[in-house]
C-alpha cells in the first residue's frame, strides 16, 4: 500500500473514532470501541494524524474522569449538571476534531483538557 493510500486509510479511521465517540453518547461501548482504535492505529500515522489520535485518547480518559465525577456527585443534584457539561465538552471536541482532521492539520490543542 503505497503512503498516501495509508494515510488516507488512517485518517478515515480517525474519522471512525470520533463518530464512535459521539455514538457513544447514546449506547456506551462505542467509545471503548473508538479509544482502542486510537491506540492501535496511533503508531502508524504520520504526525499530525497522531495528533489527532492523542487528543482522542486524551478526550476519552478526561471524560472517563467526568463521568465517574458526574455519577459520584449525583447523590447530590450538581452531579448531574457536570455529566451535563461533560455531553456538551465531548460534542465540541469531536466536533472541532473532524473539523481539524477534514482540513488535514492538527488539533489546536491535543494535550489541552478543554477545547
Amino acid at each position: 500500500m503505497t503512503e498516501t493510500t495509508m494515510d488516507k486509510t488512517t485518517e478515515g479511521t480517525a474519522k471512525i473514532v470520533y463518530f464512535l465517540y459521539l455514538a457513544g453518547l447514546l449506547f456506551g461501548i462505542t467509545g471503548i470501541i473508538g479509544v482502542v482504535m486510537a491506540y492501535i492505529n496511533r503508531a502508524d500515522a504520520p504526525e499530525w494524524l497522531a495528533k489527532h489520535y492523542q487528543f482522542q485518547i486524551r478526550t476519552f480518559w478526561i471524560g472517563a474522569l467526568f463521568i465517574f465525577i458526574g455519577a459520584l456527585l449525583s447523590l447530590i443534584v450538581i452531579g448531574y449538571f457536570i455529566l451535563l457539561l461533560w455531553i456538551i465538552w465531548l460534542i465540541v471536541r469531536c466536533v472541532k476534531g473532524i473539523k481539524a482532521l477534514d482540513s488535514n492539520e492538527p488539533p489546536i490543542n491535543p494535550t489541552g483538557w478543554l477545547f
